[in-house]
């Protein structure tokens, strides 16, 4: 398993959540990762997600 960080932006910068999670793979991440972002009702926020080697799995501007 690998460890992936999910963070969600304000408008101002602020962040708004900055989590870490476990997955199996990439796509594992980006369906956890989207699952997350609905479930706190962020999907429409500035968000990223990255995995351990720093490679871009989602990104919402």
């Amino acid at each position: 398993m690998k460890t992936y960080t999910l963070t969600v932006f304000a408008k101002s910068g602020e962040k708004l959540l900055d989590e870490n999670f476990s997955a199996a793979n990439d796509q594992e991440a980006k369906n956890i990762g989207q699952s997350k972002l609905e479930d706190k009702g962020y999907a429409e926020h500035t968000h990223r997600c990255v995995s351990p080697d720093a490679k871009l799995i989602l990104f919402h501007r």
